[in-house]
């Protein structure tokens, strides 16, 4: 008899925040994901391959190269990949408009789509299952 095992859930987590990495990754990873963290965004993405994950975990504000920016480059290399903004800082209406023109009103309350620093690892990974369950807009 054939035994079915179920993938766990990749994640890619880029933060310029070496602190916050190293949190989301063991907290991710003790409740079952595989993580790979990135301090460098042009690391990140020279790393980058499509298919491989279930969401991307996007710092907004970092050097070189900002999170939404970031998240155009991925969809250039994998179309279907899926992100998940996070940030301490106040998000401008206008980009995510222009990134989530569908999905504004759901994007804003927080249901999915930004996350605000601090978060929880629960919280966290609660966001994550969403993704992968329910997809992205």
């Amino acid at each position: 008899m054939a035994v079915m095992t179920i993938a766990k859930p990749r994640v890619l987590v880029v933060d310029d925040e070496p602190d916050i990495n190293l949190t989301f990754k063991t907290g991710l990873e003790a409740n079952g994901f595989i993580v790979d963290a990135f301090s460098d965004p042009i690391l990140a993405l020279s790393n980058f391959k499509p298919g491989v994950y279930d969401l991307l975990l996007l710092d907004v504000r970092m050097p070189q190269i900002n999170g939404f920016e970031l998240y155009e480059k991925f969809r250039r290399i994998d179309s279907n990949v899926k992100a998940c903004f996070i940030t301490s800082h106040d998000v401008y209406y206008q980009s995510l408009k222009e990134i989530f023109p569908a999905s504004m009103e759901m994007l804003l309350s927080g249901a999915k789509g930004v996350l605000r620093k601090p978060i929880s690892i629960d919280d966290l990974k609660e966001t994550v299952e969403r993704f992968r369950r329910d997809g992205d807009q």
